[in-house]
């Protein structure tokens, strides 16, 4: 944490349509495709496909907690992604596509706990939320062409059957949190 920014670390299934939702949102300064919360020393994605490194296909936020709290960032991971199901997301099956939050204040920890807390209460999945809590560990960045993926390759197949639904659904559930 730097000043008034702050960093969170999230896992929601592959990192360009994570990466693609966030860099959508006011407060965002900015984000990061990256690998974390493995075994694996400056892993490749080829080493990260394999499902051996223990790694996450993540993304990297600083954020302005003035323009958005760390409660609505994850909030809008929980819209946009299945928290239900354990290591895949769609077709993207592997420990790589696991649902994680990972942390690096207390306070936003206890934020995830108490949201995940809340909407498990609330039964708002229909099945129990899997998404793991842990502080930030061995994060590091994704090679050059992950980053900005989706803005690179709107047309590209992936991102148009997988990224634009999810961008699509934050720009219409999360409008007051769009960028202008």
């Amino acid at each position: 944490m730097t000043g008034d920014k702050q960093t969170i670390v999230l896992a929601g299934g592959c990192f360009w349509c994570t990466e693609a939702v966030f860099k959508e949102v006011r407060g965002v300064l900015d984000v990061e495709s990256g690998y974390s919360n493995g075994q694996e020393t400056a892993p490749t994605y080829e080493q990260v496909c394999t499902g051996h490194t223990g790694c996450a296909e993540v993304v990297k936020l600083e954020y302005d907690p003035a323009q958005v709290s760390t409660r609505q960032l994850l909030e809008i991971l929980f819209a946009t992604h299945d928290p239900t199901t354990l290591n895949r997301q769609g077709h993207d099956v592997g420990t790589q596509y696991r649902s994680g939050i990972y942390f690096s204040t207390p306070a936003q920890k206890a934020v995830a706990d108490e949201l995940i807390d809340e909407m498990g209460r609330d039964k708002l999945f229909g099945a129990p939320i899997v998404t793991e809590v842990e502080p930030l560990a061995n994060y590091f960045a994704a090679e050059d062409y992950h980053q900005d993926f989706f803005e690179r390759n709107p047309h590209q197949g992936y991102c148009m059957a997988v990224a634009a639904p999810k961008v699509a659904k934050f720009r219409k559930t999360f409008r007051d949190l769009a960028k202008a």
